[in-house]
């Protein structure tokens, strides 16, 4: 015993102390989802849309915790040895994203709340399932080490692929829940193997760590550390839905419940992107001529097939327009894509384009897919053509969906959606990637047709029996799906108005380390 009293008196202690407060959005999100899954064990049936609304709530505090994370100076979990080297940060580019990803877990929960009880989901693995993909998301953005990246990467995405399987005995949601799960696996596998590969090389996961040791690679392990470079973007590159990693995204939105599919559209691609930045920006940094011209002709290629896809859906055919919105996700992503190639060439900070659109799409995305829940309670076939009239039936809900949809293709009123996009666009003329700059701006136009045609079909008179006196009265829209519309359109007003609130993230400093 005296010998074990020694030893442990000359070994440095590996008890770490915890800031929770730096973890307690993280911590809250992931408790209230416990707590859930436990109660809906003894809550009564008639009771459990109680459990819908715990969710809201809890989502609401765990995003209300960021307001003193503001300052973004925080770091735990850090190594005894090395205190610069944490495997928790809390900057500010945390703070924007763990924003993000809470609130649009927020507006989902708003969504579901009548979706769950309407297709008579079962409610305590639904939310259960949607806080715990919420905390991994949430805690990507905080990861500093690989380790903790990837079991954040699996976190968020593991109950994703139950939640697009979510409606029993339905084909399509069994089917699209196969397929997501399928080639998301394959993608992880492909990206823990570059992991190796770096940590072979590297002697280290934590990223600050590994970016100097990339630094100086002996020239036998120059090719081992490229090949764990690329195949380390793969799995961050599927979440994106970037071309070719694209595949599963229009039959998964169509086969998810439709908030599922707008968290899908902005958690999820929220969850690539933060990885991506991360391990490029910040760990393979030396690396960028490898992944500088790659992110680069990713972006090119998903932004052209993501709005050459979109333009081709055809009104009148079942789910067309949740794949339209699919496909348009998609092209945004190619946009999105850009800031982070540009980084490659010039500061590290242009990746702040990618942060200050990405909170455009959250808000004006998942106000889409808000009306597009509201149309499908009376026209469940989720057509184009549905929408046809539908200020004539829902005035404020057209003008919204309007709103939204000139915010995405960047015309005015939709203001914030331009500055976004010039932003996304100064950040590729300022790296020298002119070619990228003009094909996005080729691109901007081509997605002008397909918004364009959906927004002027919302103010066309109605056809056939719904034009005519005695038609069915509107069905009454429920209240936490009016929420979640009047919410998402206050936002995207108010950054039109005053977009410096989102554009001051693509020119400040972003990282503390």
């Amino acid at each position: 015993m005296t010998a074990l009293t020694v030893l442990a008196a000359e070994t440095p202690s590996l008890v770490q102390s915890v800031d929770w407060l730096a973890i307690a959005p993280v911590v809250i999100t992931a408790v209230v989802g416990l707590a859930l899954l436990v109660a809906d064990l003894f809550v009564a049936e008639r009771h459990k849309p109680v459990l819908g609304w715990i969710s809201v709530a809890g989502l609401a505090a765990a995003t209300a915790t960021l307001i003193p994370l503001r300052a973004g100076d925080r770091s735990t979990f850090c190594l005894t040895a090395d205190p610069e080297a944490c495997s928790y940060t809390v900057d500010h580019f945390t703070v924007v994203v763990q924003f993000l990803v809470l609130a649009g877990a927020l507006l989902t929960a708003l969504l579901s709340v009548t979706a769950v009880r309407d297709t008579r989901m079962p409610a305590g693995e639904y939310w259960f399932l949607l806080l715990s993909s919420a905390a991994g998301a949430a805690l990507l953005p905080a990861s500093r080490d690989l380790a903790t990246l990837i079991v954040a990467l699996e976190v968020a995405s593991l109950p994703a692929f139950a939640l697009v399987g979510m409606r029993r005995g339905d084909r399509l949601s069994s089917e699209a829940a196969l397929k997501f799960f399928l080639s998301s696996v394959t993608a992880t596998a492909v990206s823990l193997m570059g992991v190796s590969f770096v940590y072979a090389v590297t002697g280290s996961l934590h990223l600050t760590r590994i970016a100097d040791r990339l630094e100086d690679v002996p020239g036998q392990f120059d090719t081992l550390a490229m090949a764990g470079v690329a195949l380390t973007l793969v799995g961050f590159a599927f979440k994106t839905a970037a071309v070719p990693f694209h595949f599963w995204v229009p039959d998964t939105y169509v086969g998810a419940p439709l908030p599922i599919a707008g968290y899908l559209s902005v958690i999820g691609k929220a969850v690539g992107f933060t990885g991506l930045i991360l391990v490029t920006v910040i760990a393979f940094p030396a690396y960028s001529q490898i992944w500088g011209p790659a992110i680069a002709v990713l972006a090119a290629l998903t932004m052209t097939l993501g709005n050459a896809a979109a333009v081709r859906q055809s009104a009148d055919r079942p789910n067309s327009a949740v794949r339209l919105l699919a496909w348009s996700s998609v092209g945004q992503a190619g946009y999105l894509l850009v800031p982070i190639a540009a980084a490659a060439y010039s500061e590290r900070d242009q990746i702040g384009s990618t942060l200050a659109y990405a909170l455009m799409y959250a808000a004006v995305n998942l106000g889409a897919f808000a009306v597009a829940a509201l149309v499908a309670r009376t026209k469940p076939l989720h057509r184009i053509s549905d929408y046809r009239g539908l200020y004539a039936e829902r005035p404020l809900a057209a003008l919204s969906l309007a709103f939204f949809l000139l915010c995405l293709a960047g015309l005015p009123p939709g203001i914030i959606g331009l500055f976004a996009k010039v932003t996304v666009f100064q950040s590729a003329v300022d790296a020298g990637l002119g070619w990228l700059a003009v094909l996005m701006a080729v691109n901007v136009v081509i997605a002008l047709y397909y918004y364009l045609r959906w927004t002027a079909l919302l103010f066309r008179a109605p056809e056939g029996a719904e034009a005519v006196e005695g038609a069915p009265a509107r069905t009454k829209a429920p209240w936490p799906v009016a929420a979640a519309i009047v919410a998402t359109a206050i936002t995207a007003v108010v950054l039109s108005g005053a977009p410096q609130l989102v554009l001051r993230v693509a020119s400040g400093s972003l990282f503390t380390q």
